[in-house]
């Protein structure tokens, strides 16, 4: 059977991708530049998009399980909400859901909030569904390695709680672990989520710990102040996501993003391997900067 990938060209979805080819599966891709898609040549695409609801008819011809992944954009619950629908419609009743960690309470933030109501719609519509939900990604602060790097500053307010990072390439290789084993289960199966975290769980001052040891210098922790981090996003991003993100990094300061007991133990045994460590992410970047 075939297994429908959405946000396949992203980093999370080539990972997924790359792991599922390597096991056997068989993968369709739904993109909106098919001929120029790098992804590999056993990978079937059919072009489209989330809202494009005559491609998502035929993307779901012959699919027996779909991995949904959806990028920050406005209309990302209506994108999912819709998909969701056409997959059902088709008879596809597996599903592999990316949401995110504390969904259920990080109830501010509209890109967490949309992320729970998907989670409900899964639920309540019953579909036999894997929900994973990811802590903050690590490979997120390439966009603020500069700041790092040339003014010794870790700028991100991670606040005092922790975040435990993860890796999007662990995050690829345990989503598509988990796609082929809700591929082999039977329809019925009740829906489960699984936390997806980081070896540690670091606060701000600790990951400008970990950047002075790197680089053997001192880096310092640039403070909780969540208005400047909107601003700095605003150049780059229009103000609504920025105005999410700050609203994220709020949640942060007054939350974390904390695992569960058992979170990183399960994850080690599933992949049968450590999880990659902010440390070793911080090393690969010195290494190249």
């Amino acid at each position: 059977m075939t297994i429908l990938v959405t946000g396949a060209t992203g980093t999370v979805g080539r990972h997924v991708i790359h792991h599922l080819i390597a096991r056997g599966a068989t993968v369709r891709a739904l993109v909106r530049h098919p001929d120029t898609a790098q992804l590999p040549d056993a990978v079937e695409r059919v072009q489209g998009d989330l809202l494009d609801v005559d491609a998502l008819r035929e993307a779901f011809k012959g699919v027996s399980t779909l991995f949904l992944l959806n990028a920050v954009v406005a209309d990302e619950f209506t994108q999912a909400l819709i998909t969701l629908n056409v997959a059902r419609d088709a008879g596809v009743q597996r599903v592999l859901y990316l949401s995110v960690i504390h969904a259920d309470r990080y109830v501010n933030v509209p890109y967490f909030a949309g992320k729970f109501g998907v989670e409900r719609m899964l639920e309540q519509m019953g579909f036999s569904a894997t929900v994973l939900r990811p802590a903050y990604f690590m490979d997120n602060d390439l966009t603020i390695k500069d700041v790092v790097l040339g003014y010794g500053v870790y700028p991100m307010p991670v606040g005092s709680k922790g975040l435990a990072m993860i890796d999007a390439a662990d995050i690829g290789e345990i989503a598509a672990l988990e796609l082929l084993s809700r591929d082999q289960a039977v329809h019925d199966s009740a829906l489960t989520r699984i936390n997806l975290v980081g070896p540690d769980t670091l606060t701000g001052v600790d990951i400008a710990g970990i950047w002075s040891e790197v680089l053997g210098r001192t880096i310092a922790y640039g403070g909780d102040d969540t208005a400047p981090f909107e601003q700095n996003l605003r150049r780059f991003m229009p103000a609504w996501m920025a105005y999410d993100m700050r609203q994220m990094a709020e949640r942060f300061l007054s939350d974390g993003m904390v695992p569960e007991t058992g979170d990183v133990a399960r994850l080690t045994r599933r992949l049968g391997r450590p999880l990659r460590s902010y440390r070793d992410f911080a090393t690969a970047v010195a290494a190249t900067a």
